[in-house]
């Protein structure tokens, strides 16, 4: 009669004890390992993010720097094979020759003022060189605008304006067509080809407004373009994504603590109470 009772209690605790086992040896070395994993990956991207962050925010200095100082002439010839986009895109560069409107193509371009097209023209420096130009934005359509025969200026133009690399077709921009005359990315060499340029240079200057009001009055186009339009914007989600896998990591750091936790709560509740 008097060790019913006890009985009782033993039969009431083992379910609760039952569902607080501990988990094996092997489950939590592989817990610990694949946390650990986790933790360091994530970590490690978050730092990876921070670097970029950091390499993000210079380049933007150095082309706030390049935008805002005073025009050198364009790099010519010899300076060619050196040309990238690390050190000149967005450079403002300076050049004078005679336009060869004969030679114009109209890229399709969407811009502040709308949807219309780039003209891109070669210019014919005095030297000889050929560099294409972008005009500027038109907005009418580019074959009721460009004629084969519009007469090449005589007259020598002075264009200041950004250094921009060549583009190619492909994720953003569609493929061009020089075939049928549709271009949709600026692709320096593939114009070249079309129009029997030759040897060009392997960038292309958007011309600034000042420059293409002074082109106004010479040339053929039944809409004058206008020159400025460059956009300069880099994307920079860097310090977003840095964060994020230190989210990450942390969430990954306090499930591992929650876990200590909960097996020692369950092997004080599975140990042999004593007296």
């Amino acid at each position: 009669m008097s060790q019913a009772p006890t009985n009782g209690v033993q039969q009431g605790k083992q379910p609760a004890q039952a569902g607080l086992k501990s988990r094996s040896r092997t489950s939590l070395v592989l817990l610990a390992l694949c946390a650990g994993f986790l933790f360091v990956v994530f970590a490690a991207l978050g730092t990876w993010q921070v670097y970029r962050l950091q390499w993000k925010l210079d380049l933007i200095a150095k082309v706030d720097a390049r935008v805002h100082a005073a025009p050198t002439p364009a790099p010519g010839p010899a300076q060619w094979p050196q040309v990238s986009a690390a050190s000149d895109e967005y450079r403002r560069v300076a050049l004078s020759g005679r336009y060869l409107y004969s030679k114009t193509v109209a890229v399709q371009a969407t811009t502040e003022l709308g949807s219309g097209s780039w003209l891109l023209t070669p210019l014919q420096t005095e030297t000889g060189e050929l560099v294409l130009v972008n005009r500027g934005f038109v907005s009418i359509a580019p074959i009721r605008l460009i004629a084969s025969t519009a007469p090449d200026a005589r007259a020598k133009s002075s264009v200041t304006g950004l250094l921009r690399m060549s583009e190619t077709g492909g994720g953003f921009l569609r493929e061009n067509a020089s075939a049928e005359n549709r271009w949709y990315s600026r692709d320096v060499q593939a114009i070249a080809s079309a129009r029997g340029l030759g040897t060009v240079a392997p960038y292309f200057v958007d011309a600034d407004r000042a420059s293409s009001q002074a082109d106004a009055a010479n040339a053929p186009d039944a809409e004058k373009p206008v020159g400025g339009l460059t956009v300069i914007a880099f994307h920079n989600s860097h310090l977003v994504y840095a964060l994020t896998w230190y989210a990450l990591a942390l969430m990954i750091a306090a499930a591992g603590v929650w876990v200590v936790r909960d097996e020692r709560r369950r092997a004080r509740a599975g140990a042999p109470a004593t007296l």
